[in-house]
Order: C-alpha cells, then sequence, then structure tokens
C-alpha cells in the first residue's frame, strides 16, 4: 500500500510540473494526447475513491495479479476511450483539468493511506482485499507515468522500486519472465506493445516475441 502511494504521488507531481503547452503533446497511449492521458487519470482517481468506499464481506475473488487479464490492444473505437478524449477536450484551459486531477487524486491517496489492507472491497463485480487492489494499481500507475513521460524527456520518470513491482506483476499474469538483459522500464514497454523490441531484443526474447504484446485492463 505504501508503494501505491509512492507511485500515485510520483504521478501526480509529474503531472503538476507539466507546462500548458504539454498537454497538447501526444503521450504514450496510442491516439491519446497528453490531456486525454491526464483526464484518464482523473476517472482512475474516482474508481480507486468509489471501490474503497465499496466494503463487502464476501469472500475475495480476485488478488494483486488476477485482477489483471490480458486483453486485445486497444483499437481506439472503445466508446469509453472516445468519451474520455471529449471530456478532456471540455475542460479547454489545463490549468482546470490539472486542479481536478490534483483534488480528487490527493483524496484517492487519502483514502488510500486510511485503507484497512485486510479489509475486502468490490469493483467491477469481483471482490479483493484493499491490500491486493492498491498493490494491483502500483502497475497502472507506473504504466500511466511511462505514457505520460513518452514523449517529454525533461519530465521525472516513474519510482525504480514502483517498475520494479509493476514488472513482476506483469510477468506474473502472462506467466512469463522476460529477460534479464531488459530494464523494468524496457520489459514494461515491450511487454505491453508500448514499443516494438529491438531486433536484439526480440533474439534475447525468443519465443515470448511472438507473443507481445501483453495489453492488459
Amino acid at each position: 500500500m505504501d508503494l501505491f502511494n509512492r507511485s500515485w504521488s510520483a504521478l501526480l507531481a509529474a503531472v503538476a510540473d507539466l507546462s500548458d503547452e504539454d498537454f497538447a503533446r501526444p503521450s504514450g497511449c496510442a491516439g491519446w494526447l497528453v490531456r486525454d492521458l491526464v483526464c484518464h487519470l482523473v476517472i482512475d482517481a474516482q474508481d480507486v475513491l468509489i471501490t474503497l468506499a465499496t466494503p463487502t464481506a464476501e469472500e475475495p475473488t480476485r488478488d494483486a495479479v488476477t485482477y489483471w487479464r490480458v486483453v486485445e490492444p486497444p483499437t481506439g473505437d472503445d466508446p469509453l476511450d472516445a468519451l474520455t478524449v471529449r471530456l478532456a477536450a471540455a475542460y479547454e484551459q489545463p490549468e482546470l483539468l490539472r486542479f481536478h486531477l490534483d483534488d480528487v487524486g490527493a483524496a484517492a491517496g487519502r483514502a488510500a493511506a486510511l485503507a484497512d489492507p485486510t479489509g475486502r472491497v468490490g469493483t467491477q463485480g469481483q471482490v479483493l482485499t484493499a491490500g491486493d487492489y492498491l498493490s494491483a494499481y502500483v502497475l497502472e500507475w507506473s504504466l500511466h507515468h511511462l505514457d505520460l513521460v513518452a514523449h517529454l524527456p525533461e519530465a521525472a520518470a516513474p519510482p525504480a522500486e514502483g517498475l520494479g513491482r509493476s514488472r513482476e506483476l506483469l510477468e506474473a499474469v502472462v506467466g512469463a519472465a522476460f529477460p534479464a538483459s531488459f530494464t523494468d522500464r524496457d520489459a514494461l514497454l515491450v511487454g505491453t506493445g508500448r514499443r516494438p523490441p529491438t531486433s536484439a531484443e526480440a533474439s534475447a526474447l525468443g519465443a515470448l516475441a511472438a507473443r507481445l504484446p501483453f495489453a492488459v485492463g
């Protein structure tokens, strides 16, 4: 849970440091500008608040690993993705979007810090302990932090420990380990299809290269 807050705080700080011009730059999410990604983070923060405010006495059906599924790579045709783009554009001024994320994002961080890790919460028809739910979200924060800075070389990178944990989660989800020669960052970028492997990386991946990408959702 501490890693959740460190990863989330780093992501919020990176957004806070963006210039207004940065919001119109492309992100690492195919088809999304940085402003669209930031709007998605607002929705993510709301989801965290909703989930932590949805306690249940039912037995857990998922954990931090099985929360995730390998899904088809996004095509841009998903209605929710399209809604996110329209919603982001409606903010008009980057400062309004930055303020909204800071407001709801800080609340999500406080809720996570106060949560009982052994308590059970419901989300998307599944039940997890709060600790597993928040641990799963480290992968979300790390991937989106990489998306945020994909075309912003001066922006702060995600925390190393968050990248390491995210790699562990991704490898557990797909049931395969990336080569030791891969950095955690490259394992996440190549593994989830955010960039293609180089020829040397493809060689190191061996048979695993044919299974890429592992889009998770």
